[in-house]
C-alpha cells in the first residue's frame, strides 16, 4: 500500500501494508488511479472518469464503491491507506 521506496524496514515487512490485487489493478493502484477509502471501498481517480471507454467500464467502473474482500488475518492498516490517499492517489 505504502511504496517500499517510501517505507522503513518495519513497514516493508508489515503484512498489513499490502493488498492482493491482479496485475492490472495493482498497476492502477501503484500509479494512483484507484485507491480505497477508510471503509475499504474502491475509489476511482478523476483520470479514469475522464476516460470512460469500454475498457475503463469493464475493468474499473464496475468496481467503484464496492468493498474489497478482506483477508481473515492482516487486514490492511488504515494508516497505510491514508498515506496512499494523501501521497499517491490522483484525485
Amino acid at each position: 500500500i505504502k511504496p517500499w521506496s517510501q517505507s522503513d524496514d518495519n513497514e516493508k515487512t508489515n503484512p498489513k501494508n499490502g493488498l492482493l490485487l491482479n496485475a492490472l489493478h495493482d498497476t492502477a493502484f501503484d500509479n494512483g488511479l484507484i485507491t480505497l477509502n477508510k471503509n475499504f471501498k474502491i475509489i476511482l481517480s478523476s483520470n479514469l472518469h475522464q476516460n470512460l471507454d469500454h475498457a475503463t467500464n469493464t475493468f474499473f467502473k464496475q468496481y467503484e464503491g464496492r468493498t474489497i474482500s478482506l483477508p481473515d488475518k492482516f487486514i490492511p492498516d488504515k494508516q497505510f491507506i491514508e498515506y496512499h490517499n494523501d501521497m499517491i492517489f490522483k484525485r
